[in-house]
């Protein structure tokens, strides 16, 4: 059997694509993130979610959170964010582009749907044990603090394997 260029090639993307992780394809591009705002979850029946929930980038890089379902945007939780840091509030619908350039713990919630539990949180740079504790104690209301309790032990377990 004869293996054309063409084949060849096809073979080493297929094998380029299977051996890199996902997740890292979905969120990062050079130093840009993509995070989509969603009305059901990719997998399960979760409703109204940011897919990643949570994310880890370096200080100064961007993250741009896309309107993939309309009538979600992206805003920062002024009482989750580390000092110094510049909030953000995307319109509805649209698509925003956020550069973290102060290292620590970011809070993001849909304006409409933060109460259904449409949070999401961004650890930049070296983020510690105690920021994200400190983050972690800010109160939450409704479907929120179920999911920020699990996205925290998420940002916990990127900590452990970092």
């Amino acid at each position: 059997m004869k293996i054309t260029r063409r084949d060849g090639l096809k073979m080493l993307g297929a094998t380029a694509l299977v051996a890199s992780p996902l997740s890292a394809l979905a969120e990062s591009h050079g130093g840009m993130h993509t995070v989509e705002m969603l009305n059901k979850a990719p997998e399960g029946k979760d409703r109204q979610v940011f897919n990643p929930p949570v994310l880890k980038i370096e200080a100064g890089e961007t993250v741009k959170f896309m309107a993939t379902d309309k009538g979600h945007n992206s805003a920062s939780n002024d009482k989750m964010m580390p000092d110094g840091a510049e909030e953000w509030k995307g319109k509805i619908g649209a698509d925003i582009e956020v550069t973290l350039d102060v290292p620590g713990v970011y809070g993001f919630h849909c304006t409409p749907h933060q109460s259904a539990g449409m949070v999401g949180l961004i650890l930049v740079g070296d983020v510690t044990q105690a920021d994200l504790d400190a983050a972690a104690e800010v109160r939450q209301r409704g479907k929120a603090k179920q999911r920020y309790e699990d996205y925290f032990a998420m940002a916990a377990e990127m900590l452990e394997t970092a």
